[in-house]
């Protein structure tokens, strides 16, 4: 036998990696492709959708989609999928078009409370409105018995949704299939809200505004838009598919029940990026798991990039949903990238502002990610979007923000705490307020710097977020969903689950035996009293 790996002759040596390798694959979990039925949300969503979908095809699944006849981005024929399309009444895209061009408006006008109550009701119109239009849509799939035998049929190992619309939440529980949900945001909010322990004490509610370290005043606030979710959650949103729950699927349901009944929650996050808070087994965290090294560019945007020497390059993005800003606001933006040493990229439809400098190269699309992981990067200006946050932590590109709607906010709020970020609101854009913003982040190297210790953190993982993702959809695949990871607190009364009934069990025995003893006194003392002798 053999004890040295140099005193091995090269044929025992090769043997042994070869003993090795098969060890390692036998031991290795394994998963044949599996069929996989995708409910994605359209949008910027569907981008996030879409990268995951490209890795379990990568690794042999079969996929089927479900569509609406009027998506934005999701089309019919894929190399990556079968879709099934459903006819849609009403173009979301039309009235959520709508929403933002009012939302812009509404920000540039001032962030007075009257304003802020416009806002909240327009967004909560549209919402209820958008899951109204998603449930009658689904109704088309769920009253189609032949459909649905072909579903049945097709022996779907799990289903896969993204929850910020949750009609596939009920279709997945008629089809009495396992749920694994893509999710940042449900049909009320933030997912943990739902899923985990949530003290809004240390836990800002999107929208507030708040960090982690909240003042008595920022806590009431904070109190206040926790109640704006259950509103949403109660009176908006609920009943539209407590009305899918009673009418497809026996005994009823609400859809926070189904959502706790997911066998696993592939969270859009990380700890790098969020705040800490308590979470379940059946969370995964898999923030960041778009993000990829940088690719080289197109020659003639590589050349562009290079001419700008040591200045480096700015490149400016405001995602998917928003071409463009007012137009005062473009105006004063240009004007201050005229002036600027750096070269610039910038992403903007229609039209051209007057004030455009040499400098500054206008696109209709921009290959983001391989931007930003390019070393002659210097700023990112975004408006806050999730995938953007985390390409920009990803490569280590600080961020000048100008949040816009929805999460954008909140996103860069946590890049400003951790010194990495610099916010303007958009009522607050001028030429002096922009141009102040880019130099600050531009020149004052902390924001690189800590920018650069995020993305180290980030990176600093046992396993890539992706590479999580699928193991956990092959995991619910293998063994036919992951109930052990699923907490039994959710079917608990409220007053079961905050120990009310057994503190009011304690409080009830203890205030008896405390008067029973008080009676047993005081019928001693009065026994004793009768019973003294009497004197003569």
């Amino acid at each position: 036998m053999c004890y040295f790996l140099g005193a091995m002759p090269l044929q025992c040596v090769s043997g042994i990696f070869v003993l090795y390798s098969l060890c390692l694959l036998s031991f290795s979990p394994h998963c044949d492709g599996g069929n996989i039925l995708v409910y994605p949300v359209d949008g910027s969503h569907w981008i996030n959708m879409k990268i995951l979908l490209q890795e379990l095809h990568t690794r042999g699944h079969n996929i089927s989609v479900i569509r609406s006849s009027t998506s934005w981005y999701i089309p019919e024929e894929s190399p990556l999928y079968t879709s099934i399309t459903i006819e849609m009444d009403e173009d979301v895209e039309d009235f959520f078009d709508v929403f933002l061009q009012e939302h812009l408006r509404a920000q540039r006008d001032g962030t007075s409370l009257l304003t802020f109550f416009k806002l909240t009701k327009g967004f909560l119109s549209m919402i209820a409105r958008a899951h109204l239009l998603w449930s009658d849509a689904t109704n088309q799939i769920l009253n189609n018995k032949t459909l649905v035998k072909s579903l049945k049929d097709s022996q779907y190992d799990l289903v896969l949704v993204d929850p910020a619309i949750a009609p596939g939440v009920v279709l997945a529980k008629h089809l009495k299939l396992p749920l694994v949900l893509n999710v940042r945001w449900i049909t009320s909010g933030e997912g943990h809200f739902v899923l985990a322990p949530s003290p809004l004490s240390y836990i800002p509610v999107p929208g507030s505004g708040s960090t982690d370290n909240m003042s008595f005043f920022q806590r009431v606030k904070n109190m206040f838009f926790y109640s704006l979710v259950l509103f949403q959650e109660k009176f908006l949103v609920g009943p539209i598919y407590d009305a899918m729950c009673d009418k497809y699927i026996e005994g009823g349901c609400n859809i926070v029940s189904l959502l706790q009944e997911a066998d696993i929650w592939l969270f859009r996050s990380d700890f790098v990026f969020d705040f800490p808070r308590p979470t379940m087994p059946n969370a995964v965290y898999i923030g960041g798991f778009q993000c990829k090294p940088a690719q080289p560019l197109p020659a003639d945007l590589e050349d562009f990039v290079q001419s700008a020497g040591e200045h480096g390059v700015i490149i400016m993005s405001l995602g998917t949903l928003v071409n463009t800003l007012p137009k005062e606001v473009t105006e004063e933006i240009a004007s201050v990238f005229a002036k600027m040493p750096q070269k610039v990229i910038w992403k903007h439809k229609g039209e051209q502002p007057s004030t455009l400098g040499n400098n500054t190269l206008i696109v209709d699309w921009m290959p983001q990610k391989d931007l930003l992981g390019h070393p002659q990067i210097k700023v990112f200006v975004a408006h806050g979007g999730t995938n953007g946050v985390q390409e920009a932590i990803y490569h280590g590109v600080p961020v000048l923000g100008i949040p816009l709607f929805f999460d954008q906010y909140d996103n860069l709020l946590r890049l400003q705490e951790r010194g990495a970020a610099k916010i303007i609101h958009l009522a607050d854009v001028n030429g002096d307020t922009f141009e102040e913003g880019i130099k600050e982040v531009l020149y004052k190297d902390s924001y690189r710097q800590n920018m650069h210790r995020l993305s180290r953190l980030h990176k600093d993982q046992p396993l890539a977020p992706m590479d999580k993702a699928v193991f956990w959809v092959e995991y619910v695949i293998r063994n036919k969903g992951a109930a052990q990871l699923r907490t039994g607190a959710y079917k608990m009364p409220w007053y079961s689950y905050h120990s009310l009934d057994v503190l009011l069990f304690l409080i009830s025995s203890t205030t008896l035996i405390f008067f029973s003893i008080i009676v047993m006194v005081r019928y001693l003392c009065y026994r004793r009293r009768n019973t003294k002798p009497k004197q003569s």
